[in-house]
Order: structure tokens, then C-alpha cells, then sequence
């Protein structure tokens, strides 16, 4: 199909109005983060139950326990085992995406999240569990890529910001769910588990439900067209077309004239070369700052808390009120997520974590921790809907899914090092040093948003023509 043709399909797909039809294609996506994030935030949660159970010890960790020597606690090897095998997910594995399709990705690596997860649930030594998270990780790490890039692909230009706000608030709405069984189960044994491998297990059964779930979710039609499958291409926007013009009782208005995007190869190279190797790189150092902001608070949040003098079990008790705030940071942002422009919301929230956290080290009361707690939250996830929007839109169709791969990797590899650094960090300076190493990380990234092109209500093929 020629450059002119795909700028037409997607001329199709911008101009349809908010309908339900669309919203649901969201909504079905979106569930296939739920659970990726599940996995994700329930490393926090299930550390002081792992820690107790003894499989961080030396004798557990084989190899790992090598590590204790830069005064990281065991635990840290399991958060960096995490985000190691995310890096390699998204950085090695996203590029499948852009070669075989959006959908059979999305869906292979949530089958792939169910298997590992599960065989990781049942493991007895810190060296397998840190080996089997890896593993899972790699999984997680392709599924986010393309599911920045599914709906980026699939939403019209005027909705693109709300669309990544109400799917950030579905998956962060699993959040609260994480730290309350955390909370509930923590000193019980379901069915003879220890209460986290319970946890753990819930995030693959839960998986396997939304699997089921998504099977009716169409390629990108974008992505088909790139690739000369004009009919398919062709069949699935007039299927869209038909169901919104039958919900809305109107005729469609005709597109509008569209520019194609710039012709390339389609190669991993082509986002080192004009115009995008900026894009790149100021993607790329954003990345590796803004996780250190927004994972160090919310995998450690319970153990900060610990730190400032707030017992074990309480200190779960007030992550679990901390965490309810996850979904409602998109949840606000639907307001305005297409009224300001992209790199406003980033900034914005990544200036609000930077000051909450340094006052988050000066406190001592539990109100008032929880309160900072609840605040910073609130702004990190603005921040993530809304630089999780912003980044697919800066690449064009043919290299969408290995670009996001490789400036997203790079918060994967820095989340797994700032795990080690904030448990150094923790052990010899406590949570001002952790709250120093975190305000100066947002103050980097800030600087790169603003070096950014802008996107507000900008059609993907202008932007990247």
C-alpha cells in the first residue's frame, strides 16, 4: 500500500467521533495492562512476606548473595531481576511488533506474563525466584511497548490523551487491590501458601481471564497498511466505521486531507538518524530519570515507611491507604488530558514529586506521611499517562513499537540499578538520601521534556512528516 493510502486509513480512524465502539477497543486493551501492572506493584507489597520467609538469605541466593557485598538487602535482587528482564523485553523483544503485528504480540506476551508467573509462584530458593521473575519480566516488557503503541494506533488524534488516561486509571485501578490482599493475607497461609505466592498466583489466574477477554480486538489497521495488507486494512476501518455510524445514528463526515508520513526502511537504525535520533535521546535520559521517581517510591513505599519509624504491619496499612490514590491521578487527568499539552502534564507532575518526596523525608507523622504519600502518587501517574501518550506519538508507524522499546528500555535497566542505589542509599543516609537521589532524577527528566517536540491534537502522520 502506498504512503498516500495509509495516510488515508488513518485520515479514517482520526475523524471518528467519541462512540462506545472506541472506547471498548480501549477498554479491552487496557485490561491486558491490568495485570502487568499487577505484577509490577506487587513487589513492594509481598517484600516484607518474601524477606520473612527466609529466601533472601545467602544460602538462598546461590550466586545473587554476591551482591550483599554493596550492603543491598536480599530483596534488592529480586527487584532487579524484575526490571533486567523488562529491559530485555522491551528492548530485544518490542521489534516483533513492528515486524508480525500488534495484536499476536499483545496477546503472546500475556499468555507468556500467565505461564512464568505462575511457575515462579512455586519456587524455594531466592536464586529460582529471582531466575523466574526474570523470565516473566521479559514477558511484561513487550506487553507494555504494545500496548503504548496499540493505542496510539487505534485512537482518534482528539481523544489520544484522554484514551491513555482512562487506560492508565484501569490499570492502576489494581493497585489499591495489590496492597489490600498484601494487607489481609499478611501472617496466613491460603490453601497452605505462604500469603505471597497467593498473591503472586491471583495476578496469573486474573491474566488468563482477561486472555479470554481480548480475542475480538482487530489488528491495527495502521500497522496492516504499512505493511501492503491494504484489504484487512481496508475491512477492519470500514467495520469501525459501520458500528460508530450505527451507535451515533449519523453519517460519517469525510476525513479530512491527510499527509503521509515521511517514507523510511523501517529499520532499528532509522530512530539514530534525523529527525528522530533527538527524539531519542531526549526519550531515552527522560526514561532512566522519571522511573527513578516514580518505581523507587511505589516498589519501596513500605519500606520507607518502615524507615521513618512506622511499624511492619502498619507500615502496610498505610501503603494500602497510599495506594487507593493510583487510579484517580488518570482518573483527574481525564479532565484535561487533550486540553493541555502533553509535556505541561509531565512537567507539572514530575515538579510535584520532586517536592513532595523531599518534605515526605522531613515528616514523621503518620498523617502526614500518608497524606505526602497519597499527594505524590497522585502526580506520578499524571506524569505516566501522559508521557505514556506522548512517546509513541513522536515515531512514526513503520518503527512505533522498537522506538517506545528502546527509550522505554532504558527506564527498565535504570529502575533496576536505582533498586540496588536506593538500598544503599537506605542503609547508610535513610530516606533523606533516597529523597535527594529522587528530586534530583525528576529535575533531569524535566529538563529533556522540555527540549520535546509538541503533539496536542496533532494528526501521527504530522507530526512525523
Amino acid at each position: 500500500m502506498s504512503g498516500q493510502q495509509s495516510a488515508d486509513i488513518a485520515a479514517r480512524l482520526d475523524r471518528l467521533p467519541p462512540s462506545r465502539t472506541v472506547w471498548t477497543m480501549v477498554i479491552l486493551i487496557s485490561l491486558g495492562g491490568v495485570f502487568e501492572f499487577y505484577d509490577l506493584f506487587f513487589t513492594g507489597y509481598v517484600a516484607p512476606g518474601m524477606i520473612d520467609s527466609g529466601l533472601f538469605k545467602p544460602a538462598s541466593l546461590g550466586i545473587f548473595a554476591s551482591l550483599t557485598a554493596l550492603k543491598v538487602a536480599g530483596f534488592g535482587t529480586f527487584v532487579f531481576a524484575t526490571f533486567a528482564g523488562l529491559w530485555l523485553g522491551a528492548l530485544v523483544f518490542s521489534q516483533v511488533a513492528d515486524r508480525f503485528g500488534r495484536r499476536i504480540v499483545f496477546t503472546g506476551s500475556l499468555i507468556w506474563y500467565m505461564v512464568c508467573t505462575a511457575i515462579m509462584a512455586f519456587q524455594t530458593t531466592g536464586f529460582a525466584l529471582d531466575i523466574w521473575r526474570f523470565i516473566a519480566g521479559v514477558g511484561i516488557g513487550v506487553e507494555l511497548v504494545t500496548i503504548d503503541t496499540f493505542i496510539t494506533e487505534m485512537i482518534p488524534r482528539g481523544e489520544r490523551g484522554r484514551a491513555f488516561s482512562v487506560n492508565q486509571f484501569i490499570t492502576f485501578s489494581i493497585v489499591p487491590v495489590i496492597a489490600f490482599l498484601a494487607y489481609s493475607l499478611k501472617g496466613s497461609k491460603p490453601f497452605g501458601l505462604d500469603y505471597w505466592r497467593v498473591v503472586i498466583l491471583i495476578g496469573s489466574v486474573g491474566a488468563a481471564v482477561v486472555f479470554l477477554l481480548q480475542r475480538g480486538i482487530p489488528e491495527s489497521p495502521r500497522w496492516l497498511a504499512r505493511h501492503g495488507r491494504a484489504v484487512e486494512a481496508e475491512a477492519i476501518v470500514a467495520e469501525i466505521e459501520r458500528r460508530v455510524a450505527a451507535e451515533k445514528g449519523i453519517v460519517l463526515p469525510a476525513p479530512q486531507p491527510a499527509a503521509p508520513e515521511e517514507e523510511g526502511v523501517g529499520s532499528f537504525f532509522e530512530i539514530f538518524s534525523p529527525p528522530y535520533l533527538k527524539r531519542t535521546v531526549i526519550l531515552s535520559i527522560f526514561n532512566m530519570a522519571q522511573v527513578i521517581g516514580f518505581y523507587g517510591f511505589a516498589a519501596w513505599v513500605p519500606t520507607l515507611l518502615i524507615h521513618r519509624g512506622i511499624h511492619v504491619t502498619a507500615s502496610l496499612e498505610y501503603a494500602f491507604i497510599i495506594a487507593i490514590a493510583n487510579p484517580f491521578g488518570p482518573l483527574l487527568g481525564t479532565l484535561f488530558a487533550d486540553k493541555l499539552e502533553r509535556k505541561t502534564q509531565i512537567i507539572g507532575g514530575l515538579i510535584v514529586m520532586g517536592i513532595v518526596i523531599v518534605l515526605f523525608a522531613m515528616s514523621n507523622a503518620p498523617t502526614v506521611l500518608i497524606a505526602l504519600g497519597v499527594v505524590f502518587t497522585l502526580a506520578s501517574n499524571i506524569m505516566s499517562f501522559a508521557y505514556h501518550g506522548y512517546q509513541p506519538e513522536l515515531f512514526p508507524t513503520r518503527i512505533r513499537a522498537r522506538a517506545v522499546g528502546f527509550v522505554y528500555s532504558w527506564s527498565r535497566i535504570a529502575a533496576a540499578f536505582a533498586g540496588l542505589a536506593i538500598g544503599i542509599l537506605l542503609a547508610d543516609y535513610g530516606v533523606p538520601g533516597v529523597a535527594v537521589f529522587i528530586a534530583i532524577a525528576m529535575l533531569i527528566a524535566i529538563i529533556m521534556i522540555t527540549l520535546g517536540p509538541s503533539t496536542k491534537g496533532r494528526a501521527l502522520e504530522q507530526i512525523n512528516h
